[in-house]
């Protein structure tokens, strides 16, 4: 794969499982967060280990609302 996500072996020495569906299960019991590619294999995020999250996005600058008044004679 690439060095974004984790090798098989990798999440084979991480569960301790060889089997697919015994990796998916030790990893939900972990709480680790992962999706199922289309074969059915558990892909993880090497951030996940490793400890780094992204960068939270900035969010945008909230101003307080200003009311729109018309007074007319």
């Amino acid at each position: 794969m690439s060095a974004t996500f984790l090798e098989p072996n990798e999440i084979c020495e991480l569960t301790g499982r060889k089997m697919k569906s015994k990796q998916i299960d030790a990893l939900r019991r972990a709480g680790l967060p992962f999706f199922v590619n289309a074969t059915g294999h558990p892909i993880v995020a090497r951030a996940i280990i490793e400890g780094r999250t992204a960068a939270p996005a900035a969010a945008p600058a909230r101003t307080k609302p200003v009311p729109r008044l018309y007074i007319g004679n």
